[in-house]
């Protein structure tokens, strides 16, 4: 292992492997919150009371979480390419060449993964808060928006953190299979200087370094996150 090839500027690949984990960082976040606004439009699909919507929600959560996260990354990334040239085409006689940006289509990809597990996070959050507390706020006189906001998003929050918690290391760990749309993240970084130097086992090991250490400062985030969301709550 060679570790004058992970200086800092021209010296060394460093620089490139920050940037690198900077940029997993922001395709995960982004992944992330288009994933839980998925997830939770899809949730109350789940739980509404027209079974059309319930049929399409399903059929949501059993096709991402039952095909592989590369084949999705596949599909978005051919087939996204191509709608968009189909819609441009036919409604503004736009015939040239067009295609998503690899950051989008990353987003994208992970966010529609993410989302099919942060539905089921959700929807069994809003089941687990009582239903004697939603009650005992309509009894109140509590109108759906306050009941909503002060009663539901709370509890559901609280339910819904350490299966979110789960979703996010999910999401982290699923941008290294976007490496092979282009997009320059740890893993293309790491396969870029690897295949430069001949040095594999260095940036590969540096790649390990870096997503384990996000991983265990996001895990300490959703712990301390859990905490403050359960402050008060009795535990016996």
């Amino acid at each position: 292992m060679d570790l004058t090839l992970l200086g800092w500027g021209d010296r060394g690949w460093g620089d490139e492997m920050v940037f690198g984990a900077m940029m997993t960082l922001a395709v995960a976040a982004s992944s992330y919150l288009l994933g839980i606004v998925i997830g939770a439009g899809a949730a109350a699909m789940k739980l509404s009371h027209w079974l059309v919507l319930r049929w399409l929600a399903d059929v949501y959560t059993t096709i991402i979480r039952g095909i592989p996260e590369l084949l999705v990354i596949y599909l978005v990334f051919f087939g996204g390419g191509a709608l968009l040239r189909t819609i441009a085409k036919g409604v503004f006689g736009y015939g040239e060449f067009i295609d998503l940006p690899i950051f989008i289509t990353g987003m994208i990809c992970i966010g529609l993964s993410a989302g099919a597990y942060s539905t089921e996070v959700i929807r069994g959050a809003v089941l687990a808060v009582p239903r004697g507390q939603i009650e005992a706020a309509r009894a109140v006189g509590m109108g759906k928006v306050l009941r909503f906001r002060r009663i539901l998003v709370p509890q559901v929050a609280r339910y819904a953190l350490p299966g979110l918690g789960n979703v996010w290391q999910l999401t982290l760990k699923e941008t290294s299979l976007i490496s092979v749309i282009g997009l320059v993240e740890v893993m293309r970084q790491a396969t870029v200087g690897a295949g430069s130097t001949k040095e594999p086992f260095t940036f590969y090991i540096t790649a390990f370094v870096l997503y384990l250490g996000l991983a265990s400062i996001s895990n300490r985030g959703f712990l301390r996150a859990e905490t403050w969301a359960n402050r008060g709550v009795r535990t016996s």
